[in-house]
């Protein structure tokens, strides 16, 4: 019979529907406006403590909130409007300090049986929801003088083997120094370098009975250091946005040597940039021996009691830049330890070093990069500079008792949060270079909530224009499709909410544009139905060929703009990655509400009748 779907195409039709009104529902419940209190450092607790000096302030300041509760380790305080959300972040962050940090923030309200089903809202970028903003700088001078060190440590592991004498060999402004007891020994080791090392210009002199070799990186490798610090940079910096689990994340290069990052729905500005601008690494070196010479030897500080100190090697083992993998988890003591798997050349050295000191002890230093901007006065001028402090402390000295392999653990950390960033970071990768943060915005969620509102009412508009349109054109037909564009939008909504897609202002834009495009396929059917009634045919048959023969228009229109969305989504980026995603989407649901549901409701409604004689078309 002409115009009937069989029982499962009605069935699929129905079910495809109802799951698409169920996962696009959480996108009807509004996020609640918050306060999020977070420790200014992984080292410093929250706990129901801080819960109540932060209740007792906003009491104190006669701010209205609501649902006070910890999640994540974090305090969570809900408000009813922005405003409320605005002056209870000055109140709390005046009350509890630096300590602390008091971060505007967004609360999921959907309810709890949508979310155990795995339906929540759709992700939204950093123009609708808000978020953070760095634009970072690379320290690309910091990037060769930390290069020049690993250098100059192989310089002196191989003028030792080849015994040859020396002094001296640390990086000072942008060149190694070494200096000889005799001309012969200088020129050994300069023709050791010529023959090992093509990154260098030698020079010689000579000051009194001092033999001196000066090596300077060359023009051409300084560059390509450079350009490492920063592609690495970015690798990194992806990789720690990623452990943070931040959706549709903004990260590229600005310049020569900057990096700008965004990170959507991140309020927490302290956790990010701890995080993310954190330059802590790990060295492995062996405790010195008491009849070491002082020239081999650095004495460090322990991180948790800098009263107490101890000798190490100045000879490195690893970094962590040898780390393929680390976890965090507790000792038998249920004391928190990081548990590090190294890649193959750090497994190798570290075996090949450990093996011969067994009864030995070794140390882990644990060092941090900073930077800060000082003013001086130069010749009369306030001159701004930026001054670099490396601070090193050892955060763990263990005998060993057994050669060490690929895997083995870091013990001695002050707490689990601790133990989980340190993880974490040598997870990512350690940073080639220091960054800081030149430039920090925080985008809250009332400028999101504006884009938003002036969004949907874009939507809205076009919506109620079209479907005006579709009713004075084609009736009852015009009804049939605004039904079926109804249920377009509800799909469209579910797919991005399941799918993780983000959603951003430009996204917006396309769903606008795929409201048109959506009844531009009914348009195709509607006229080829009222063609194929003027050449005679039966209503029933007019349907079904107008069904038929539209379907290869429809398709051939939506396979071009579906192949150039894609092209779109692959190269773009940001913004037109976010049309892109719209516009895949709303197309792919379009063509399922036009071919399917408006002819599913069709076959139900007048489906079949004989004594059908017109339409209202």
């Amino acid at each position: 019979m002409l115009n009937k779907y069989p029982l499962w195409k009605n069935l699929l039709v129905s079910a495809v529907v109802l799951l698409g009104i169920i996962y696009a529902l959480p996108n009807l419940f509004p996020d609640d406006y918050a306060v999020q209190i977070s420790g200014s450092s992984a080292s410093v607790s929250v706990d129901e403590t801080l819960l109540d000096r932060a209740q007792e302030a906003l009491d104190e300041a006669d701010i209205d909130y609501r649902d006070p509760s910890m999640d994540d380790g974090a305090v969570m305080l809900r408000f009813d409007s922005s405003d409320a959300q605005l002056r209870a972040r000055s109140r709390l962050q005046e009350a509890l300090g630096s300590e602390y940090v008091s971060a505007l923030s967004l609360a999921a309200t959907t309810p709890d049986w949508l979310r155990s089903i795995g339906a929540t809202p759709m992700n939204l970028g950093l123009d609708l929801r808000g978020g953070v903003h760095f634009l970072m700088q690379v320290d690309m001078e910091a990037a060769v003088d930390r290069r020049l060190d690993v250098y100059a440590s192989e310089i002196k592991r191989q003028l030792r083997e080849e015994r040859i004498r020396y002094r001296g060999g640390d990086a000072e402004e942008g060149q190694l120094e070494f200096v000889f007891p005799s001309e012969s020994a200088r020129d050994d080791a300069a023709s050791l370098v010529s023959s090992e090392y093509d990154q260098f210009r030698s020079n010689t002199r000579s000051d009194g009975e001092d033999y001196i070799l000066e090596l300077t990186l060359n023009q051409q490798s300084a560059s390509e250091i450079r350009d490492y610090a920063l592609n690495q940079n970015l690798t990194t910096l992806r990789n720690r946005v990623n452990e943070l689990g931040v959706a549709e994340p903004l990260i590229q290069q600005q310049g020569s040597d900057r990096i700008v990052v965004q990170l959507p729905g991140v309020q927490d500005t302290a956790e990010a940039k701890r995080v993310l601008g954190s330059t802590a690494n790990l060295e492995f070196r062996l405790e010195a021996r008491s009849d070491a010479s002082s020239a081999r030897t650095e004495t460090f500080p322990f991180r948790n009691n800098p009263n107490r100190t101890a000798e190490l090697e100045r000879d490195v083992i690893i970094t962590g830049d040898n780390v393929a993998d680390a976890n965090q988890s507790f000792d038998e003591n249920g004391q928190p330890q990081v548990n590090i798997t190294l890649d193959g050349p750090g497994g190798s050295m570290m075996q090949d070093v450990t093996r011969d000191a067994v009864g030995r002890q070794l140390g882990v230093l644990f060092i941090e990069h900073s930077s800060e901007e000082v003013e001086r006065q130069v010749d009369g001028e306030t001159v701004t500079e930026r001054v670099r402090e490396t601070e090193r402390s050892i955060i763990s000295l263990a005998t060993i008792r057994s050669t060490l392999g690929s895997n083995f653990r870091v013990t001695g950390l002050e707490n689990v949060a601790e133990a989980s960033e340190l993880a974490l970071l040598l997870r990512a990768g350690a940073l080639a270079a220091p960054i800081y943060f030149v430039e920090e915005r925080t985008i809250g969620p009332s400028l999101g909530q504006q884009n938003i509102e002036s969004g949907i009412n874009s939507v809205i508009l076009g919506f109620i224009l079209v479907a005006l349109t579709m009713l004075v054109i084609y009736k009852a037909f015009g009804l049939l499709a605004n039904i079926a564009l109804t249920v377009n939008l509800t799909l469209l909504v579910g797919a991005m909410s399941v799918l993780g897609a983000t959603l951003t202002l430009p996204g917006i834009a396309g769903i606008v544009l795929t409201v048109g495009m959506a009844v531009d396929a009914n348009v195709l059917i509607f006229e080829r139905i009222k063609e194929e009634l003027r050449e005679g045919l039966p209503v029933q048959s007019a349907i079904n060929a107008g069904f038929s023969r539209a379907f290869v228009s429809i398709f051939d229109a939506n396979v071009t703009t579906f192949l150039v969305a894609g092209i779109l989504f692959a190269v773009g980026t940001g913004p037109v990655k976010g049309f892109a995603v719209t516009l895949l989407i709303g197309i792919l649901t379009s063509m399922f509400t036009a071919l399917m549901v408006s002819r599913a409701i069709v076959n139900v409604t007048i489906g079949g009748r004989s004594d059908l004689k017109a339409l209202s078309i």
